[in-house]
Order: structure tokens, then sequence, then C-alpha cells
């Protein structure tokens, strides 16, 4: 008996009982999305003639010099953005006004006619600078729309857009990010036309831009493209749920498909949430005092990251080129509010349990679920469509987050989840729920005391979790102390 038991021990030794890994369910994410989903929070630079005009949408009748910040720090735009926590930064290269930050071969309606350095200057190259000296990425915005070309809703409009994008995409470096703006066509100067025209829907032959960037940019998402969808308003929230695979059915409210996404959607396009941290997209001296506020900057966060889109929030710079006080202030305080809220994962040191793990082998078990790496993840057995995971602190301890994160490389494949807190022995109570999860899923709950937790889901198929994390914010450390 003994030499069977050596046996069997170095079969297990060798994997020969090992399972396979969970096969893909559903639309899965490239390695580009991927990246992208882990940036989770990153800003916006929204810049150009329209910060000295006082107006949100310039007609591309500006003169380039009035384009003249007064004590410009490029640098600081990026410094902030990393203090604050941010993973990169994108640029609006090009407005709908048609202004360009880069001195573009095949326009004056530039920076290079600008006061600006003496027409020297150039704002994408300054900044992509800047964001590999603080150690973020870097994104450009090229807006399709352009109210000053005159041969705007031409073709000859299209080849000078190509000609600019691969400007931006082959002299700045790597870049994470190119955005595609929606708004097309309408009111413009267009070279003193002063008209408003409209384009057909295959007007940008998107095709061929797509391609460019794959081309030139391998490793850039695209934003209103094939990589991520727009979320539906730029109010700051995704739609709960919000699922990651999205496709192009009929819907009768558009919008709200955006921000909810598709259970059963064909394709994997997450979504991102882009909003401003003032009322406009560009500076305005009057919206000084209309600087969203820590807390609502948290009730966004918790609406976006936490809900699974990423978060793209607006930071303008004023007249000066620089990121206002006012939005620096607000800011770094709710940094300071993620970090207190976030700091001790209490999770990390308990005991945990799972109804099943997938072949009993310990490369799928429950270990994976707090240690902290999303490459590991917990999965149970083909067939299982329901299974659950205890955590055991040892001792009471007051929480008011769960944050759960499947292992999306596999699919987005759970349909609900619960978590159950043990108030008393044996006693489980429902201290929240919640339906889609992906990348990941910050619950809030009311502040609860527990020495056992307990987190279950129904999937679609086999359950494949990457992470179980467990906090208590500041109402629930208050509570704790008492």
């Amino acid at each position: 008996m003994r030499g069977k038991g050596l046996a069997v021990m170095l079969l297990v030794s060798m994997g020969a009982w090992a399972v396979d890994p969970p096969a893909p369910y559903g639309p899965v994410p490239t390695e580009r999305q991927l990246a992208w989903h882990a940036l989770e929070y990153y800003g916006f630079i929204h810049y150009t003639v329209n910060a000295f005009t006082d107006k949100e949408w310039g007609y591309g009748d500006e003169d380039p010099a009035i384009f003249n910040p007064s004590d410009p720090d490029v640098r600081q735009w990026a410094r902030v953005a990393k203090e604050a926590g941010m993973k990169g930064l994108i640029l609006t290269a090009k407005h709908h006004d048609g202004f360009c930050l880069w001195p573009s071969r095949y326009t004056e309606h530039s920076i290079k006619n600008s006061p600006y350095k003496n027409g020297q200057g150039d704002i994408v190259r300054e900044l992509s600078d800047a964001c590999r000296e603080e150690g973020i990425l870097f994104g450009v915005y090229l807006s399709p729309w352009d109210r000053n070309h005159p041969e705007y809703a031409r073709p000859a409009y299209v080849e000078y857009y190509r000609n600019q994008l691969e400007e931006l995409l082959t002299q700045y470096g790597p870049l994470f990010e190119v955005w595609f703006d929606g708004a097309n066509g309408g009111d413009g100067w267009y070279g003193g036309a002063r008209e408003k025209r409209t384009i057909p829907p295959d007007y940008y032959q998107w095709d061929k831009v797509y391609a460019m960037v794959r081309e030139l940019q391998p490793n850039a998402v695209m934003f209103n493209g094939p990589d991520i969808r727009w979320v539906g308003n730029e109010s700051g929230f995704a739609g709960d749920p919000c699922w990651h695979t999205f496709d192009d059915r009929p819907a009768e409210d558009q919008l709200k498909a955006l921000q909810h996404g598709y259970a059963d959607g064909t394709k994997w396009l997450p979504a991102e949430v882009d909003v401003s941290i003032r009322p406009g997209w560009f500076y305005h001296e009057k919206e000084d005092r209309a600087v969203k506020s820590p807390a609502r900057l948290m009730k966004i966060y918790y609406e976006s990251v936490g809900r699974g889109a990423s978060l793209l929030l607006n930071l303008p710079p004023d007249r000066r080129g620089r990121i206002h006080e006012r939005d620096v202030e607000s800011l770094m305080a709710f940094r300071e509010i993620r970090e207190k809220i976030f700091a001790e994962n209490l999770a990390r040191n308990a005991k945990v349990a799972a109804s099943n793990v997938r072949g009993n082998d310990s490369r799928f078990g429950v270990l994976n679920l707090t240690d902290g790496r999303p490459e590991t993840y917990w999965a149970v057995d083909d067939g299982i469509r329901e299974a659950s995971v205890e955590l055991d602190f040892g001792k009471p301890v007051v929480f008011d987050h769960v944050v759960v994160q499947e292992y999306i490389a596999l699919g987005q494949r759970i349909r609900r989840f619960t978590v159950e807190a043990e108030t008393r022995k044996g006693k489980w109570q429902t201290v929240g729920e919640g339906t889609s999860i992906g990348w990941k899923r910050i619950l809030k709950t009311e502040p609860s005391k527990a020495r056992r937790i307990r987190v279950s889901f129904v999937a679609d198929a086999c359950p494949v979790v990457s992470e179980i994390a467990v906090y208590a914010g500041p109402d629930a450390q208050s509570k704790q102390k008492k």
C-alpha cells in the first residue's frame, strides 16, 4: 500500500491528474483590451482656441493668434494626473474647430501660426514627452469633424484627415488610446463658406482609418471604434448592469443600450465613461466655482470603475496653460478618499473556502482569490453554474466594500452574485447583490459586522473569479472603533 501511495503522490506531482483550464466562454478581450481594462482611470485634456474665446465648440474661424497661454506648463498637466492616480492622458490634438496643437504640414490653422513659443511650439510633443517622464501613458483625440477646413464633407477632406492622423500616429511615440468623436457635420466656417454641411454614413471610410491605427499603433485601443464603446452619456455613469459585450442589434433606446451593453452580445466592446471635472469640456472662468467636489467624483468612480467601465476624467487647462488650482484641489481630495477606503484589503489574511475547486487542482484554488494577482483565478468544474466562496476573518470585522473581479480573459460568464454576512453563528444575512461583474465590480454596502462572509455566483458557464477583496471605508472604520 505504501508503494501505491507513493505512486499516487508522484502522479499528482507530475500533473497526470491535472485538469485543463476552463474553455473561453463567448467573446473575449484582445491583449490590447485587457491592458486597457487594467488602467481603469485616466485623464482627458481638452485644450484649443476655445479656452481663449470662452466657447465649447469653435466655428473654425478663429485667428490662430488668439492661442496664447500666459504662463504655460504642460509638464504640470502630467504631474497632476500622476499625483491624482491617473494612468494616462488623452489630448485633444484637434477639436471640431480644426485648430491643431501640433505644427501639422497640412494646414495653417495650427499652433505654428500662434504666438505660443513664437510659432515653434508643439503641445502634442510636449505632453507626450511629459507623460513618459512622469511614467504615465499618452493618447490622442483627433476630431473627425473640422469646421475650419474648406473641403469638409467632400472627398479631399478624407485624405486630409488621414494625413493628419498619420502624423499623430508616427511622430509622438507609443499611444495607448486613439479617440474618435461621434460629432460629425453641421454649421461651420469651412474656409469662409459659413454653411451647414452633412456627411453620408460611410464618408470617413472607417475601416481604412482603423487599419491605419492597427498598422502604426498596434497596441492602441480605439474609442468609438472596434475596441471601446461610448457609455451613452457624459454625466459620469455606466448602467447597472454594464456588460462588456455588445453588438449592433437595433434598439429602441440606443443610449440606454450603450449604458448597459448586452449580456449575450457578440462582440467584446466594453464601455468608457467620459466626463469633465467642470460643467464644460473647455476652461471657462465662470465655472471656477462649479468644479465637481471630491464626493461627487467618488460617486462617479463607484458608478464607472465600480461597474466595470473605465473612467476618463477631463481636466481643461486654463488661459495660463495650467490645470486650475480648484481642479487640482478637488482631484487630490478625491485621491485621498480612495486611498482611505482601499488602504487595507481585509480578505488578504482571511481563510478562504469554496464550494468547489476545479479538479481539486491548486492552480485553480481559492488562494488565487486573495493573492492580488490578476493573472491567477479560482475556477470550478465544468457543468457547475452556481458556486460560492466563504472568507473567514478569524474575528468579527466591520466592512462596507466588497470588490469582485472575473478573470475576463476567458469571457464574462457570471450573471449575478450575492454577498452575505454571518451576523450570528450560522445565520446569514444578504448585505448586497448585483449582476454584471467583468473586470471589476465594487459593491458598496451599509457597514456590516461579521466574522465570515459568503459570495455566491450564478453563471452561464463555470464561474472563473480572479479576485475578492473586502474593505472598510471611513464609515465602517468609525463603527469598528465604537
